[in-house]
């Protein structure tokens, strides 16, 4: 007998499997479709072992559900824009397209190489022109919908990227960008946007799609709904300027005694008098270097600086101070606030410092005093206005109703929903990334290029600043262009999309990649083809990192409401099911980096186990949701496994006698049949782990049974199924075995095996025995144990006699039915 040896074998049916185009996708092939697709790499140069704990239980599902006869349609590509690709065009001195081919070009065959079922017929690269001209295309839609639009507002700037980031790209407690982890800063420039906004309410329904609840989770809490009023407030002596002020609590508007704006609204600069200006100006700057975690820490105390103006009060007409304080952020509500200490703590500790008045204006419905000095008094439900004029007496909710009518009645404001999302800033000051289609002209403002014009290209002859600028600021022959309305000279938008855009729409361009490749987009084409889209969506099943749950997974959401809005997609929910995988750790238990020394690269494995060994240890490290450390030990345990199988698949030398014991063959029929059921159920919720060692369990049944059973109709079906239950997760090995013993057809198209309901019936059962509630034995019975025997059982297993001594049996109870695994024994 031949020894496995899987690098032979592996490149080889590598080789095979593509001159018979085993994966080439068809659309209109046999069996009910099934849209299954993992998250998309980022081409950095290599695969690491989290692509490879991302995509292979990802493709071993895929092969699960074909072998079950669904028409699966697996696609991969590739997320090609991005800032490393142009920090390394800068320190390479190369184009930035250059470096993302070349490694694209060495994660294909590290790809191929992992033995994946994807359809690379259907591959996209995003940041080829005919993938970014619909990109584009996408951005004149929303454009004309009025959700893309330009807005001048403070960003987070991260100096070392040289460029904007959107909220979710700023993490830690310190605010650093998430790509290079440098400190961002505040920065007021000119960019777009996208009004997600629009969509926040429909973002909050979730009940179209199956989606983890932590992911559901994350994503309501950072759209943030509240219900409450949001009214204007005039300034006084500057007529015409207002400012809007939004609470969830209008029945406290009589105990406002001053307001705070955030030292970055702006109309600071237009109301502060000539005399605090100095003061101001130097708050807002120490403010700007502060983090929003820093601003909003409750153990901060909190400080400000008066403006000399005020506000007046819409119901008493008192002239209210106006301060500016970094306690309130710009970026969230409308960027001021009405403040009331005596029913917020933070306006409490304000007014506390600088000495203005705190009034109560609600207490309790039962007329309880409020403690002196104790905390403010901040509770909804049962409180009463007091102190506030026609309001006195009112009790919540109709307190809040009453305060909000009147204020729609004089017109300065109303109940509302407000909500935490922020618009998608999508500018960035980078090269390499999608142009937006806008020309900005002297005369006509802001022009978007003609749909027959795109994709706006990006030149190859870029040259790169060691201060990361965006070339396209200094290309004349990108910048300088004629205004597509007046003729005029006009200069091109050097701002690139945020690289989400891409991948906000990829399942879309999977199924007919490249549309209209080459030729000019006309006035009815659509990005995608509209049958096929129409007929394959939703993607039934997503798998990928929980770490997108607020940035891609949002998105992608969004970009399919707005779509649909567009009349260009049928689809609202584009992703019926997502699962969310766990992380492999590095041998230290700790997350792999290289600072840490325990990166674990892969290829090396590969190159000495083999890549089905790779695959198959990575799903038995536990949970595939969960993750697990990386046991270069454990690895070991699974190529011997993989080893045996081999072995038992494959006679040995000599012809073997053949197995002559009924009973054995009987028994080894029903291990067989009991694994098919609970490895199918496994492979179905993606317990890869537990599927295995079923797996490794039948393994030590047929190498027990072996002697008895080789050569009969009983080994030949344990080894068939065997091959076929294992073929989604090693490809390369169960291809090897299952044409040695069945020349033809690949392994990869034979179905799942059926299983008999009668012989998958467990023979035993475990009989659980307490005393009082506390399990004090086990024992193994047969399954078919009637209930009258259960108390004997029970009673007489050593433990529970010994628990026993001393005590009287009161009563003794069986939970279920025939075949019962727990017995309760009440005694004292």
């Amino acid at each position: 007998m031949t020894q496995y040896n899987p690098q032979e074998l592996e490149s080889r049916w590598e080789a095979r499997w593509r001159e018979q185009g085993l994966y080439r996708f068809d659309p209109d092939g046999p069996g009910e479709k099934f849209y299954w697709l993992t998250m998309f790499p980022y081409p950095s140069g290599d695969l690491h072992i989290g692509h490879w704990y991302a995509m292979a239980p990802s493709d071993a599902g895929a092969r699960f559900k074909r072998m079950n006869g669904y028409n699966v349609f697996f696609p991969i590509g590739f997320d090609a824009f991005g800032l490393p690709a142009e920090n390394a065009a800068i320190k390479r001195n190369i184009h930035p397209k250059t470096w993302t081919y070349q490694n694209i070009d060495r994660m294909r065959g590290q790809l191929r190489q992992m033995g994946a079922m994807f359809h690379w017929d259907h591959e996209v690269v995003t940041c080829e022109p005919d993938y970014y001209k619909w990109s584009q295309w996408i951005f004149l839609k929303f454009y004309e919908m009025g959700l893309a639009y330009r807005d001048y507002a403070p960003v987070d700037f991260c100096p070392s990227c040289n460029t904007t980031l959107a909220r979710e790209q700023v993490v830690g407690e310190d605010k650093r960008c998430e790509r290079c982890s440098t400190q961002v800063e505040k920065k007021t420039l000119d960019q777009w946007k996208l009004r997600i906004t629009r969509y926040a309410g429909e973002l909050l329904d979730f009940s179209a799609i199956d989606w983890p609840e932590t992911v559901r989770t994350m994503q309501t809490n950072w759209i943030g709904r509240s219900e409450g009023c949001e009214f204007s407030l005039e300034v006084q002596g500057h007529e015409g300027i207002r400012f809007k002020v939004f609470t969830t609590r209008p029945d406290t508007l009589f105990g406002m005694t001053f307001c705070v704006l955030s030292p970055e609204h702006p109309l600071v600069g237009q109301i502060v008098t000539p005399g605090l200006r100095p003061a101001v100006e130097a708050y807002q700057k120490t403010a700007s270097h502060k983090t929003e975690i820093e601003r909003m820490a409750d153990s901060r105390e909190k400080d400000g600086v008066a403006t000399g103006a005020f506000a007046i009060h819409p119901f008493t007409g008192d002239a209210v101070p106006i301060w500016v304080a970094d306690y309130v952020l710009t970026d969230y509500g409308t960027g001021a606030i009405m403040a009331v200490p005596a029913h917020d703590i933070r306006d409490a500790a304000f007014a506390k410092k600088y000495g203005l008045p705190a009034p109560e204006v609600i207490e309790p419905a039962g007329g309880k005093p409020q403690a002196e000095g104790g905390e403010p008094y901040t509770a909804k439900e049962g409180s009463r206005m007091v102190n506030s004029g026609e309001f006195s007496g009112l009790v919540w909710p109709e307190s809040f109703q009453r305060v909000s009518a009147a204020l729609e009645k004089m017109e300065v404001g109303g109940k509302t929903v407000n909500y935490r999302l922020r618009d998608w800033l999508i500018s960035r000051q980078r090269m390499w990334g999608t142009p937006i289609p806008i020309i900005k002209c002297p005369a006509c403002g802001d022009v978007p290029v003609t749909v027959g014009e795109l994709p706006v290209r990006l030149p190859d002859d870029a040259v790169f600043k060691p201060t990361g600028e965006s070339p396209l600021k200094a290309h004349q022959g990108f910048l300088h262009v004629d205004c597509p309305k007046c003729g005029q000279p006009a200069v091109r938008e050097t701002d690139t999309m945020d690289t989400f855009i891409c991948s906000s729409w990829y399942m879309y361009a999977y199924l007919s990649p490249y549309q209209n490749a080459g030729k000019p987009i006309g006035p009815r084409d659509v990005a995608w083809d509209t049958e096929v889209v129409k007929h394959w969506l939703p993607v039934q099943q997503y798998t990928g990192g929980i770490e997108h749950a607020i940035l891609h997974l949002l998105y992608v959401r969004f970009f399919a409401m707005a779509l649909a809005d567009a009349g260009v997609l049928p689809s609202r929910a584009p992703v019926r099911r997502l699962f969310n995988q766990g992380i492999i750790l590095g041998a230290d238990n700790e997350k792999m980096s290289k600072s840490r020394g325990n990166v674990v690269n892969p290829d090396d494995f590969v190159k000495k186990y083999g890549a089905d060994t790779v695959r198959a240890y990575l799903m038995f490290i536990g949970p595939w949701d969960q993750g697990g450390p990386w046991n270069p030990q454990g690895i070991g345990g699974v190529a011997r496994f993989l080893a045996d199988v081999w072995n038992l698949a494959l006679p040995g030398d000599g012809t073997p006698a053949k197995g002559d014991s009924p009973e054995a063959a009987e028994k080894l029929t029903r291990v067989v049949h009991q694994t098919i059921r609970k490895v199918g159920e496994d492979y179905k919720s993606f317990k890869f782990n537990t599927l295995l060692a079923g797996l490794m369990t039948l393994r030590n049944e047929m190498k027990s049974l072996r002697k008895e059973t080789e050569g009969s109709p009983a080994w030949d079906e344990a080894v068939k199924g065997f091959i076929l239950m294992l073929a989604p997760i090693t490809p390369h090995l169960s291809e090897e075995l299952w044409q040695r013993r069945t020349p033809g057809p690949s392994v990869h198209l034979q179905s799942w095996p059926v299983f008999d309901p009668v012989l998958a019936q467990s023979q035993t059962v475990t009989l659980v025995a307490q005393v009082n509630g506390k399990v004090k034995d086990r024992v193994d019975i047969p399954a078919d144990t009637p209930d009258g025997d259960l108390e004997k059982l029970a009673l007489d297993l050593p433990k529970v006699r010994e628990a026993l001594a001393g005590m009287s049996v009161r009563k003794v109870i069986p939970v279920g039915g025939k075949g019962s695994r727990l017995v309760n024994i009440v005694a004292g």
